[in-house]
């Protein structure tokens, strides 16, 4: 699998990263294990967790999969700490929270660093200096390798990074930021991904596939075992089941016809090759799954395709999004 840079730092991952959202909730520990193979031996190298999925258990499992299965050193471990699951509070950016989520997360993984430690939401609550200060302690501790961000708005996003590269040497520039980006939400594409290019920034896709509705699997019903049809991710999947979500469904799936490829082949391959694109990353339930994503790597769309996927799913863009010249 081909590597590219995250961002404007010498860190290289593999250009698809493996999400472990569903690990230890509706991924299994086998199935698990089969995707982790199945990823590295395809040359993937960027594993991407967070302390709160299935409250530390994928974390854990991604730990226990570590020992015997794939080697650390092949690895770039990313993870995310901030969120917190309290009825009053959401996010907890506090140097005292995180740096406690990170020892955990560590502690959970079995290992002494990870390679991407990332903020996983802006606390307004919170100081960001003290927040961003959580960062440098973690990597001039050795705890983690480089920095990021998930979840911030383009001027949160700026406002850190402008902080970070304040003090060269006493602060560590950010390394990435992880955001949803697909042909059904180009919301970044507003202020987010602007910002990300101009500061060298490297963009992390989630849910690049729609939140699975650009596979074309809801195009005339919910499949029984889909995340459309389960209690706790149907309300995740419904946003996209709507008339522009099939409007660009069903441009994908002719696409995807012409070049005698699947849907999923065309709006990954359409997201990973956007600009400031580092590695989206694919939240998989199954390695089956898995196998279908890693098969885009040969895939490469033809420019008319790729205008004509960017006409379809263009999102509105008002002042002052949109050059005021041209309004």
């Amino acid at each position: 699998m081909e590597q590219r840079h995250l961002g404007r730092t010498g860190l290289r991952v593999s250009r698809l990263g493996l999400g472990t959202l569903n690990w230890a909730r509706d991924t299994d520990e086998q199935e698990a294990a089969d995707q982790l193979k199945t990823f590295w031996e395809a040359g993937g190298t960027l594993v991407d967790t967070a302390d709160i999925y299935a409250d530390g258990g994928a974390e854990y499992l991604l730990g226990q999969l570590m020992e015997g299965l794939v080697p650390r050193d092949d690895l770039v471990i990313a993870t995310k700490a901030g969120s917190v699951l309290e009825a009053d509070r959401r996010v907890d950016g506090s140097r005292r929270h995180l740096l406690a989520a990170l020892d955990a997360s560590l502690q959970r993984l079995g290992t002494d660093y990870v390679d991407l430690w990332q903020l996983h939401a802006f606390d307004p609550h919170t100081p960001l200096e003290e927040t961003l200060q959580a960062l440098d302690v973690a990597v001039a501790s050795g705890r983690a390798r480089y920095v990021g961000l998930s979840n911030f708005s383009g001027w949160q996003l700026a406002k850190a990074a402008t902080w970070q590269l304040a003090a060269p040497g006493v602060r560590n520039r950010l390394a990435s930021t992880q955001m949803e980006y697909s042909l059904l939400q180009r919301g970044i594409e507003r202020e987010v991904l602007p910002a990300a290019l101009d500061l060298g920034i490297g963009l992390l896709p989630s849910s690049p596939l729609g939140r699975g509705v650009l596979t074309a699997k809801y195009r005339h019903a919910t499949p029984a075992d889909s995340r459309g049809a389960s209690d706790h991710l149907a309300a995740f999947v419904a946003p996209y089941l709507d008339e522009t979500g099939s409007r660009v469904v069903d441009a994908v799936t002719t696409a995807a016809d012409g070049l005698a490829v699947t849907p999923l082949q065309v709006a990954l391959s359409w997201v990973r090759d956007r600009p400031g694109v580092a590695a989206p990353i694919l939240g998989a339930r199954t390695a089956q799954q898995l196998r279908a994503a890693l098969s885009v790597e040969t895939l490469s769309l033809p420019d008319e395709i790729r205008r004509a996927l960017d006409d379809v799913s263009a999102p509105v863009h008002h002042y002052p999004d949109h050059d005021w010249s041209t309004l």
